[in-house]
């Protein structure tokens, strides 16, 4: 009988989920922040791709996707609070941004729908 030691196992992962670790080009990698060349770097970066996802929430969401995120993350107010603001039970605010699951798959929602366009697109955040 052979003896299996499991810090050598090979643990297959798609490269979608290896990608979405930090590395330079993520928004939340850290750097050195009192190098100067570092944080222009870092900080060009984070313009560029917040014009990016911007452009993308602008074209490509439903008018009501478009607000539900635009208060979510820019407003920063909470699911409750946009439900109030717009007159729509809070269920329904998660469902704009997160979808819902229909037969064990996720449909709809601004934040899946970001995603897939970011990542055919190479656009890291």
């Amino acid at each position: 009988m052979s003896r299996f030691n499991p810090d050598f196992w090979e643990v297959v992962v798609e490269r979608a989920r290896l990608e979405a670790f930090a590395n330079e080009d993520a928004l939340w990698h850290e750097y050195n922040r009192s190098l100067p060349e570092e944080r222009r770097r870092h900080e060009k970066h984070t313009r560029r791709v917040f014009q990016q996802v911007n452009e993308l929430i602008r074209t490509e969401l439903t008018a009501r996707q478009r607000q539900t995120v635009r208060l979510y993350y820019f407003a920063r107010l909470t699911e409750e609070e946009i439900g109030r603001r717009l007159g729509i039970p809070q269920q329904v605010v998660s469902q704009h941004l997160h979808g819902i699951l229909r037969n064990g798959r996720r449909v709809g929602g601004a934040i899946p729908k970001l995603r897939k366009i970011c990542g055919k697109r190479g656009i890291v955040w």
